[in-house]
């Protein structure tokens, strides 16, 4: 029998078999409760939760949820359940929340709030939405819960050194563009940094082509909505090229772990032509709020920034144990306190279960969306290639009419325009070549040009013993490093730094001593400067 025929002899018993319920986890947000006063800080917080809770429950909560003691609300599906630990360490109070979805049968949306810390500290928020439902696909549009933005339009909340706001963060001045600048490259960034410019014939110039207040509110606690006008957008291509700027009216996600020198295209750009109309720009919007909500479970850990309601719930049942055992509590009471801890504790694993296997299918897809990656990128040097010699073929230079840059604010632009996929600047590279004293730029953009070119092909050849001691022109050479070599991280990846490009004499005047460092990567088949114009200051030198 086929397995098509097979499939089909099932499919009458499979209709009949119950639907397999999955639990998908959609977002989390995680953040120190503003305030001196620490415990009134966590009653504001608990209090906006439980207002909220209450609204979506058709009913009235217990005194018990109101005094933040332990309590069970049942109301037909929208079902509510509050603990809490307080003793002598830490004050943790925690709530799950279920509320069936009002147009999807058999979805079901929960939610989970913990406030709390260890005692004296500053209270920490948390919060994670979690849906269950029947269906193969899940069709929804991630949004941060309302109560999230009660919380931090009343209590405040920040995440490391952001003040999360319900607002997008519209630039200024000059100095709102370059300390956002600063802030897409803070190595300690975690939150995605949603960049919307407005197009230079917009009726405002604070109108972008996507609605920036309602994505900040939707990404609340997930990201920052940042909303640049056309004036000011040469911050950023002044500090990180046109490659990896944005301007124009397109949108940028600028993720967590941005540089100078990253890859533009894991940073994705929207071009403003596929926003120009209201479906476009609903689209776009919608990628950015899945984008969000995506970044938030990776970035905010389990265990350290969130904690599960089940664990919560599981811990608070271990300690009440505990206490019926300490005061002598009759076998029964005993017996049906060790009944609900194992319920809680096969909760707990259960949450733990759905998490994993979560966690398993995003590896998988991010493993193949890795193997895509790696094969574009050899099919794309290997076009490179072919390019180049069908260029040369012809008689013709790759770069015979390429315009060398007049001045040192246009280099790193020219670089990334006229030596893509052949030579690459380091974000050191790129923020020394921004105006350092040595003037020929010609003559950098000229080692530059046979760097991209001759020097790249003998490394793909494998005729690297061939690039010792060589002669570009009158008093250029290129060289091993000897004892300038170093080490540099490229992509995820060290490398040692051990070739230059040189000029002659023992000269260390900066406006006369040329010096470009590099490495061959081998993956991208490019060469990377990591250093230049000027001679590199080391504990030899």
């Amino acid at each position: 029998m086929s397995v098509t025929s097979f499939s089909e002899a099932l499919r009458p018993l499979a209709a009949r078999l119950p639907k397999v319920v999955r639990e998908h986890e959609i977002l989390r947000v995680a953040g120190a409760i503003s305030g001196k006063d620490h415990a009134k800080s966590a009653e504001g917080v608990r209090r906006e939760v439980l207002s909220w809770a209450q609204n979506r429950s058709g009913g009235r909560l217990p005194p018990e949820a109101w005094n933040s003691q332990d309590f069970e609300f049942l109301s037909g599906g929208r079902n509510s359940v509050g603990v809490r630990i307080n003793n002598a360490h830490s004050d943790i109070w925690a709530i799950r929340a279920d509320d069936p979805d009002k147009e999807v049968p058999g979805r079901v949306w929960t939610t989970e709030v913990v406030v709390g810390a260890m005692k004296s500290q500053t209270p920490r928020f948390s919060a994670r939405l979690l849906v269950s439902t029947p269906e193969g696909e899940l069709n929804v549009e991630p949004h941060t819960p309302g109560f999230v933005r009660q919380v931090v339009e009343r209590c405040g909340l920040s995440r490391g050194e952001y003040e999360l706001s319900p607002e997008p963060w519209s630039i200024a001045s000059n100095s709102d563009a370059e300390r956002l600048a600063d802030l897409l490259v803070d190595s300690e960034r975690t939150l995605p940094f949603f960049v919307l410019s407005v197009p230079e014939d917009a009726d405002r110039p604070d109108r972008p082509l996507v609605d920036p207040i309602g994505l900040a509110r939707a990404t609340i606690g997930m990201a920052q909505v940042v909303v640049v006008p056309s004036a000011y957008t040469w911050a950023l291509t002044d500090r990180f090229g046109k490659l990896r700027s944005v301007f124009g009216g397109a949108v940028r996600a600028y993720l967590a772990g941005f540089s100078e020198d990253a890859d533009p295209y894991a940073h994705r750009l929207v071009l403003p032509e596929i926003m120009a109309t209201p479906d476009g720009a609903a689209r776009s919007q919608r990628w950015m709020r899945w984008l969000a909500a995506t970044e938030s479970i990776r970035h905010v850990r389990m265990g350290k920034e969130i904690l599960a309601f089940a664990a919560v719930r599981a811990a608070s049942l271990t300690s009440k144990q505990q206490q019926l055992e300490t005061e002598g509590a009759s076998d029964s009471e005993q017996l049906a306190a060790a009944k609900r801890r194992i319920e809680a504790l096969e909760g707990e694993v259960e949450s733990e279960r759905t998490l994993q296997e979560q966690f398993s299918q995003e590896h998988a897809t991010a493993e193949d969306r890795a193997l895509a990656a790696e094969a574009q990128v050899r099919a794309s040097a290997f076009r490179i290639q072919q390019l180049l010699g069908q260029i040369r073929e012809r008689g013709d230079g790759p770069d015979s009419t390429i315009v060398l840059p007049g001045a040192w604010s246009e280099f790193a632009s020219w670089c990334d325009t006229n030596l893509a996929g052949r030579a690459v600047l380091s974000s050191r590279a790129r923020s020394d070549v921004r105006a350092p004293e040595f003037d020929d730029v010609a003559l950098a953009a000229r080692c530059l040009l046979w760097l991209a070119n001759e020097g790249r092909d003998r490394r793909i050849n494998g005729g690297e013993g061939s690039l010792a001691d060589l002669a570009l022109e009158d008093g250029i050479r290129h060289a091993h490093c000897g004892g300038d070599e170093f080490d540099i991280d490229w992509q995820g990846q060290r490398h040692t730094v051990d070739w230059h490009i040189k000029n002659g004499g023992n000269t260390r005047d900066p406006r006369r001593c040329l010096r470009i460092y590099y490495f061959w990567d081998p993956a991208s088949q490019q060469i990377v400067v990591a250093d230049m114009p000027a001679h590199r200051r080391t504990s030899a030198t």
